[in-house]
């Protein structure tokens, strides 16, 4: 037995042998309400609700006085009870984690009183991390413009850390996608965004928290965002569930059903949803070339909670994307497509020994299929046929044991868990310029197909001093074959992590540590070290946070195997032209944050933050030409800063709004490591990474009333360009193709190219050309760390309305929406040329329609 299943079992041992409420890190508020007398009060009104998420979950109290609200998502909240002949009572309520908080709650005799008033304190959570809190209510009403990716949609939009970028990926905190997610508790690190696997839809979710600072001892692997999600259960609920159809430009249509039902100790939830769209990845082209694609999925959550103490919980999730690679204009009849499923088991268990002591047990086993296919044609590729077929399981279990006493808030757990991946993966060269072996004397690449060896150049030809040797037998311009490998591996790792968080009057100090050991294609042990401290000074209404968090940042598990095989000495004797010669190590990472939070009255809450990170062996992706095919790199280290800001108000008579901004700068040193062709040494020894954006901005302005009623929202996107390096000067500009220069919007004193016809030097000279949708900087003065090549700036405008009532029924309301995404059509780039992501262009204007039903 290896150690991982010995760790496991013992695990497992210890949870059964302990002998739980609301799973997966949500939260319990129960209690009983009487009179005076202390006599039980029947039929009172218990309501949950927190002023700046809008979150709302209200109960009735029982024959005996009792209720319990189940599945609540960790946040501070207000508590009001209200009874016919009694007067109403109301406190603050703040949920942490498993530990139930109870609540002896009595009534006075007298007037009722059905109005709370909002206070200061009520805008305000006292913790030493930032974060963001997003709840269904809110998902809903969020501007969705890609396909199958609306979980990161909704992250992207909620967090001023957060800039986003194609097909669903994003960059928090200056890192590419280093996110962990914690659904009920369930730890996944690996890639989300459609590409790589299928995102849970947002249906199936409740609400989500946003960690983008000091991140608690219990979250590792990847931390630069934790999303802590909690999803809907049917715990307590009547049968209810909805149905919605909706349209959207780009043929894109989706199906949409939800179904919840339970009683008090049993619970049902269940989840469907189809998609198809001509429009399914972001494309290279404005219009779309051959995008088309589909996604499906189903969700069920099933809860038991046999008594007080125990509760059990069953997570099911399955999901399907299939995409066509899109085409560009220079290579219009290639048909490459792609297919994901995913699969997800979660069992969970959890025990309540006491009002201050809970244990909680979650299993899991998560399984992402990748399948990426070649054009028939081998040669309709271009530069290279490409296929891959992979597998990457992981399974294990998190047990964690939560205590709750005077002022201490304490949870200690381990983490065990195995990454199994396989990789298949052919490559073929189809482009004899891509690797020739030959070029004139000006540098020119030339086919020559029959030349296999370049000291055979002919008459004033030379050999290519950019050649690749290892590539030459994978050239089927040349009458080479197929490079094809297989590889697989198995990654264990094992963490232990204790953490407190400590109340002393209005400071609170949160205090951890985590051990992670990773034992893969390569191994390390990483101890870190995490201190939070936030202190409210309560005359003000102020908030005031500082942190330092030493992680242990891992790998990305997709494509690690190639990856780790291609430096020198490995595949061939390296074959890709690799720079590195050793495996992809765990990353170690020291940040540093300092914010602070301000409430301005009870009608407006700002938040700021600023980050420090510096990180050793820091990580991103190659992009595998403009195919959705990625492989992992590191970089000798990173130095990442910024600051995030969220600007909120209450629901105020109806109207909300909320805005996010955010600042980061990206600086990252080579040399690189691990990757697949394009990972030799950078010219610079820093650069700005892709991640890099100087500012960008989400205002979103809502109004709906009454709570079902018509409703109004508008949303503004400003991002002032990613890094884009692949244009430094003119003579960059003029190597492109004519359709690369169509992207970029590239003009020479008013002469456009076009199609198959690019703009050449005698066209255009230093002081006339120019660019709509680059910023290429001016002759001589490109730099790579000070002024590089970027994106240039967009405003993005959304605009929906609807009603949730459209009929004014009790039990049965219509739904009807209506929305305009890109409402100005601004046509955009997320990135060109990049190395690390390709191609993108911004979704053109598009109108969406949605009809449905809720019982």
């Amino acid at each position: 037995m290896n150690r991982l299943s010995l760790l496991t079992v013992c695990a497992l041992f210890l949870a059964a042998n302990g002998m739980a409420q609301s799973g997966g890190g949500a939260g319990t508020v129960g209690g009983k309400v009487t009179d005076p007398s202390g006599a039980a009060i029947p039929k009172a009104t218990v309501s949950l609700v927190n002023r700046l998420t809008s979150y709302r979950q209200e109960v009735f109290s029982d024959p005996t006085g009792v209720f319990r609200l189940v599945n609540v998502p960790p946040n501070q909240y207000h508590l009001e009870v209200n009874a016919a002949g009694f007067t109403a009572s109301d406190q603050d309520v703040d949920v942490r984690g498993a530990v139930p908080v109870e609540l002896k709650i009595q009534l006075s005799i007298g007037t009722d009183r059905t109005t709370v008033n909002v206070e200061a304190s009520d805008l305000l959570e006292n913790v030493p991390y930032a974060h963001n809190d997003v709840d269904m209510s809110t998902l809903t009403k969020l501007p969705m413009s890609s396909p199958g990716s609306g979980l990161s949609s909704a992250i992207t939009l909620s967090s001023g850390a957060v800039e986003g970028d194609s097909n669903g990926s994003f960059h928090p905190l200056g890192d590419h996608s280093q996110t962990s997610y914690a659904v009920d508790n369930q730890p996944i690190s690996d890639q989300q965004s459609k590409n790589f696997s299928t995102q849970i839809p947002l249906n199936a979710i409740q609400s989500m928290e946003l960690i983008t600072g000091a991140p608690p001892a219990e979250y590792g692997d990847k931390t630069s965002l934790v999303v802590n999600a909690q999803t809907r259960s049917g715990l307590g609920q009547k049968l209810n569930g909805s149905l919605l159809g909706q349209w959207s430009s780009f043929a894109t249509y989706s199906e949409e059903a939800t179904l919840g039902f339970g009683t008090a100790k049993i619970g049902h939830f269940i989840s469907f949803n189809t998609l198809r769209s001509g429009r399914f990845l972001d494309t290279p082209e404005l219009l779309p070339l051959h995008a088309i694609g589909n996604n499906g999925t189903v969700f069920y959550r099933f809860d038991l909670q046999p008594n007080g103490k125990d509760a059990f919980r069953l997570n099911l999730f399955g999901g399907r994307n299939w995409f066509q690679t899109p085409n560009t204009y220079d290579q219009l009849s290639q048909d490459q497509h792609a297919k994901n499923s995913t699969f997800n088991f979660a069992p969970s268990y959890q025990h309540t020994f006491n009002a201050n002591l809970v244990l909680a047990v979650n299993l899991f086993f998560r399984k992402d299929f990748i399948n990426y296919y070649p054009s028939r044609d081998a040669f309709a590729d271009s530069p290279a046929t490409l296929a891959q077929r992979r597998t990457l399981a992981n399974w294990g279990v998190k047990s964690d044991i939560s205590y709750t006493k005077g002022r201490h808030n304490i949870k200690t757990g381990v983490q065990l868990m195995q990454t199994r991946l396989d990789e298949t993966f052919a490559l073929g060269i189809t482009d004899p310029a891509f690797n020739a072996l030959c070029v004139d004397a000006q540098g020119n690449p030339l086919s020559l197909p029959n030349i296999t060896n370049p000291a055979g150049c002919p008459g004033s030809t030379q050999p290519n001093p950019g050649l690749l040797p290892g590539l030459i037998p994978y050239d089927l311009t040349r009458h080479g074959s197929l490079f094809r490998f297989n590889g697989s591996a198995n990654i264990n790792q094992y963490a232990f992590y204790a953490q407190d968080s400590i109340k002393f009057g209005g400071l609170n100090v949160q205090a951890g540590l985590r051990v992670d050991r990773y034992d893969g294609i390569s191994t390390a042990t990483g101890v870190q070290p995490r201190l939070g401290l936030s202190y409210l000074v309560a005359k003000t209404s102020t908030i005031l946070r500082a942190s330092y968090s030493r992680t242990f940042e891992t790998p990305y598990n997709e494509n690690l195997v190639l990856s780790s095989s291609t430096g020198v000495g490995g595949l061939a004797t390296n074959t890709f032209g690799a720079f590195g010669s050793q495996a992809l190590e765990p990353g170690r990472r020291n940040q540093y944050n300092a914010g602070i939070q301000q409430a301005l009255g009870k009608f407006l809450v700002v938040d700021a933050d600023y980050f420090w990170k510096f990180t050793k062996n820091a990580y991103d992706f190659d992009s595998l030409f403009n195919s959705p095919v990625h492989f992992p790199i590191s970089w000798k280290r990173s130095k990442l800063d910024g600051v995030s800001v969220r600007i909120a108000t209450p629901n105020l008579h109806g109207f909300q709004w909320i805005t996010t901004m955010g600042h980061t700068r990206a600086r990252f040193f080579g040399p690189e490591t691990g990757g697949l062709i394009f990972n030799s040494p950078v010219d610079n020894p820093v650069f700005r990474i892709d991640h890099d954006q100087a500012f960008q901005q989400v205002s979103q302005f809502r109004y709906q009333r009454p709570k079902n009623g018509p409703w109004i929202a508008f949303t503004w996107r400003y991002d002032s360009g990613l890094v884009a390096g692949a244009v430094r000067n003119l003579d960059d500009a003029l190597a492109l193709t004519g359709a690369q220069q169509l992207a970029i919007g590239f003009s020479c004193g008013g002469a456009a190219p076009a199609i198959g016809q690019a703009l050449t030097s005698t066209q255009c000279t230093p002081s006339n050309f120019g660019s709509t949708r680059l910023v290429i900087p001016k002759e001589g003065t490109a730099n790579a760390d000070l002024n590089p090549p970027r994106v240039a700036a967009r405003n993005l405008f959304d605009l929906g309305v609807g009603s949730e009532n459209v009929f004014h029924k009790e039990h049965f309301r219509t739904i009807l929406r209506v929305a305009i995404t890109n409402l100005t059509n601004k046509d955009s780039l997320y990135n060109f040329l990049s190395t690390f992501s390709g191609t993108h262009f911004v979704e053109p204007r598009a109108y969406q329609a949605a009809l449905g039903f809720v019982f």
